[in-house]
């Protein structure tokens, strides 16, 4: 069905003639009438029934203008959710794995609802291999994901990124083994724990990647005996003697455990937003990017 014809019927629905309609929209009466019967062409039943020298809506007519009310306020709806220019509206799905929900998300969300009641955000915690599947099928907005500098995630041709921040990872070790030569190249450092087991992500590769790239600059291949998701519990096993693995450098670490810092090279984790090209078009989402970053420029400012 033609919208614009839609719009015709629900006004006559409302005016009670033709002639009323038209002069409503600046037409001419020949032109609803025309519009009104090609309508009922489209929909293969009769709208308007004599009403003496007038017409009437019939009973079909007049269930079609109330469905008319809710097609043309969804349409209207639609327009405005998809204009660059209207005020944000809607709802952004966001797929992220914790980390990057805790710093860059939290920090947004209060102010968002503050200022925009009408943007809301739904939060899906993922690894960045889930979340590339969730935005790939279309079912997240917007994903925050994290790869290392040692191993690079493949990123389809229409997904665009927006780095938010890198973080150095080192080296996970018993606070007791002995502490490596001062200027120690990371191959070295981690050469000396080829015969420990290793502990990785259970639920991304990237983790994994950067370990077996580390120990083939080692000169070894790494046992991977242990995939842990949680960074607690992976200190709690390199704790305990169960394994070595890498940790982020910032982030205190547990009683009897320590982390080696390397270099050349070094193990940065970056993170960052991804979404389908183009749709940062999108006033919901735009708006959200645009609160990321400013926090994150305010956070390196401060």
């Amino acid at each position: 069905m033609d919208v614009r014809r839609l719009e015709l019927l629900l006004e006559l629905s409302r005016h009670g003639s033709m002639r009323a309609v038209a002069d409503e929209l600046g037409l001419t009466t020949s032109t609803v009438s025309q519009q009104i019967a090609a309508l009922a062409r489209e929909v293969g039943t009769a709208l308007l029934e004599p009403d003496g020298r007038r017409v009437r809506l019939t009973p079909a007519g007049h269930r079609l203008a109330g469905h008319a009310v809710t097609v043309l306020a969804a349409v209207e709806a639609a327009r405005l959710d998809l204009d660059p220019t209207a005020d944000p509206a809607g709802t952004v799905r966001i797929g992220g794995f914790s980390t990057a929900i805790r710093r860059s998300l939290v920090p947004v969300s209060a102010g968002l609802a503050r200022t925009h009641p009408l943007v809301r955000l739904h939060l899906l915690e993922h690894e960045p291999l889930e979340a590339f599947d969730l935005l790939a099928r279309d079912d997240v907005d917007l994903a925050l994901v994290y790869d290392y500098n040692l191993a690079p995630a493949p990123v389809r041709a229409d997904v665009e990124t927006r780095e938010l921040w890198t973080t150095a990872w080192g080296l996970g070790v018993p606070a007791d083994a002995p502490a490596p030569p001062a200027g120690a190249a990371a191959a070295d450092v981690v050469a000396a724990y080829a015969n420990r087991p290793w502990i990785v992500n259970s639920r991304n590769t990237a983790d994994e990647d950067a370990v077996r790239t580390l120990a083939s600059l080692g000169g070894f291949t790494p046992e991977i005996a242990h995939r842990i998701d949680d960074l607690a519990l992976v200190e709690e096993l390199v704790a305990g003697g169960y394994g070595v693995g890498l940790l982020p450098q910032e982030r205190p670490v547990a009683d009897g455990v320590r982390v080696l810092g390397l270099d050349g090279p070094d193990v940065r984790l970056r993170a960052y937003a991804a979404f389908r090209r183009g749709r940062d078009a999108w006033p919901p989402l735009r708006l959200v990017l645009e609160r990321i970053a400013a926090d994150l420029s305010g956070a390196a400012g401060a």
